[in-house]
């Protein structure tokens, strides 16, 4: 965990008595709606169809037990008693009223929370790795450079107000949990030959009307280096970046237009103007930041406790723990994560019941701490393998320990019309119905198989990238999808490709149907992953099957 200073609870606290002071004005009529848009985007309040939505950060998808409670607290006494983790690591409340929110704002700053630049032209969460610190093999944990980029760029008087949002993702891993790929820069921490720590820097990536994955625009930033590259990537973007179209303002389409040598170019020239300067980061500051993070005392423990011997012998142990429970980089400790996708549920949701029987198991089995994914499940990132007994009955009991971690009923899914003002069609229906589709025995002998689903073109539940991707659109009033397969958010990211013609709602679910089954009768052996056969078949077995009776 990092222990936040006087200087970010002050600045919390201001920004909660700013706020409170703008509400005010807004409920006094004293500002209009149009003049409090801005004022409330950056404090992370949208309008949507039936009230004021409530994002809040969590940076790089850290949160102490005491912070989830307190994320508890506020759904059950602002909200209808839950919440909706995304895709970013945030958390997100869609029914507070708006007088109640600089009350809420004020409670969660007692615990560090807040919500500055979850929305708004801006740069907006840092997201990493939800095993971050802890995943084998990881150069280092890419948390201490989130929170150093965290720390430069919230209210940056220069990137406060760029030509659309910005969004960055942080990891050290071979195997990419953060999906940098799909960010507008994405930086994956490097050694060099000389054993000096950096970054792969990636930009240009992107989802929403026009996907793009992100290009490598240099193979190593040196970390010291790092700001003054990332300060040279937003300056030429905010210089250049479209501000009269904001269907072509991100930095993805910037990339494209100028050509990815002409961006370095310019990228390279601001780059060498910062030169060495207030922006370099010395040996001293990153001690700095990477000494105010702690780490738990761990024990020296058994890799094989008699306990996990003797439980693995329950099916419904055994299946838990071989979907459920990840290797950990300390002896005799596993990473947990925590199924937010049970059976005909909206997908990501937790109930404040649930977080805070949560942040009790967190304390007492993972020394109080909890990760955000941005597959919208939680993880406990420190479990003892002597305690996963009795840590999986617990979370039986409260209803997230549903076996289905990275298949076909882990769907990733964005509100959809239910709440968002943009959307066309509906997502969690669409999600629910295939839950109840696919049992987890269906689930296991189909395997990995990443289902997403957004709303609307702006691809927040990352349809593009999902293995099976589901798009709302709307057609003489009606709701239809649109079917791609083929797409991946991992260090192989790349975007699915369009099956055909949209389907009405009341077929989505067979379509998906159809796709499995075409692939369970041409995947050439048992673990041949869906994303896999689709790279080898191509699109038209899939197509021929789903469209051969419609």
């Amino acid at each position: 965990m990092y222990a936040y200073d006087e200087i970010d609870r002050t600045l919390i606290n201001e920004r909660v008595a700013e706020f409170r002071d703008q509400v005010q004005r807004r409920l006094a009529g004293e500002i209009t709606e149009d003049e409090f848009k801005m004022l409330r985007l950056m404090n992370g309040v949208y309008l949507q169809l039936h009230a004021y939505m409530f994002r809040v950060a969590i940076p790089y998808g850290t949160l102490s037990a005491d912070q989830l409670r307190k994320l508890a607290h506020v759904a059950r006494k602002y909200d209808r008693g839950y919440g909706h983790f995304t895709t970013r690591q945030n958390i997100q409340f869609n029914w507070i009223a708006l007088a109640d929110l600089p009350d809420a704002l004020a409670d969660l700053a007692e615990v560090g929370i807040h919500a500055m630049q979850t929305s708004g032209n801006c740069t907006r969460n840092i997201t990493a790795d939800q095993w971050a610190g802890v995943a084998p093999g990881e150069i280092e944990d890419p948390r201490i450079w989130a929170e150093i980029m965290r720390q430069y760029t919230t209210l940056h008087p220069e990137f406060s107000f760029l030509p659309r949002k910005f969004k960055f993702a942080i990891t050290a891993s071979d195997h990419d949990r953060a999906a940098i790929k799909i960010h507008d820069i994405g930086l994956r921490l490097r050694q060099n030959d000389a054993g000096v720590t950096g970054f792969e820097v990636l930009v240009g990536g992107g989802l929403g009307r026009t996907p793009f994955i992100g290009k490598v625009i240099k193979p190593f930033v040196p970390g010291r280096d790092i700001l003054s590259y990332v300060e040279a990537i937003l300056r030429v973007y905010n210089q250049y970046g479209r501000r009269d179209n904001i269907y072509k303002a991100r930095i993805k389409i910037l990339v494209h237009e100028l050509g990815l040598e002409k961006f370095r170019d310019e990228v390279e020239e601001e780059f060498l103007q910062i030169g060495d300067g207030p922006l370099t980061l010395d040996d001293a500051m990153i001690e700095e930041i990477r000494s105010r993070f702690t780490y738990p005392a761990y024990a020296k423990l058994s890799d094989n406790p008699e306990e996990l011997t003797k439980a693995s012998a329950d099916p419904g142990f055994a299946a838990w723990l071989a979907n459920s429970v990840a290797p950990h980089k300390q002896q005799g400790y596993a990473i947990v994560t925590l199924s937010l996708k049970p059976v005909g549920a909206p997908p990501g949701d937790a109930t404040a019941e649930q977080m805070d029987a949560i942040a009790d198991l967190a304390d007492r089995y993972s020394f109080g701490e909890i990760r955000v994914g941005h597959e919208q499940n939680l993880a406990l990132p420190h479990v003892a393998k002597r305690d996963l007994p009795a840590l999986w009955q617990a979370l039986d009991r409260i209803g997230v320990a549903t076996p289905n971690v990275n298949l076909i009923t882990d769907i990733i899914a964005c509100p959809g019309l239910d709440y968002c003002s943009l959307a066309n069609a509906r997502s969690i229906p669409i999600a629910q119905e295939l839950t109840r589709r696919f049992s987890n025995e269906t689930a296991n002998l189909i395997g990995r198989l990443h289902i997403n689903i957004s709303g609307c073109i702006n691809a927040c539940g990352h349809h593009h990238v999902g293995h099976i991707g589901i798009l709302g659109v709307e057609k003489n009033d009606e709701e239809f999808y649109q079917i791609t397969i083929g797409g991946r958010a991992d260090e192989g990211a790349v975007v699915g490709t369009l099956i055909g013609p949209a389907v009405p709602y009341d077929d989505v679910a067979n379509v998906v149907e159809d796709i499995v089954e075409a692939y369970l009768a041409l995947r050439q052996r048992p673990d041949e992953l869906f994303i896999d056969a689709v790279k080898r078949l191509g699109v038209e077995p899939f197509k021929e099957r789903v469209y051969a009776t419609r």
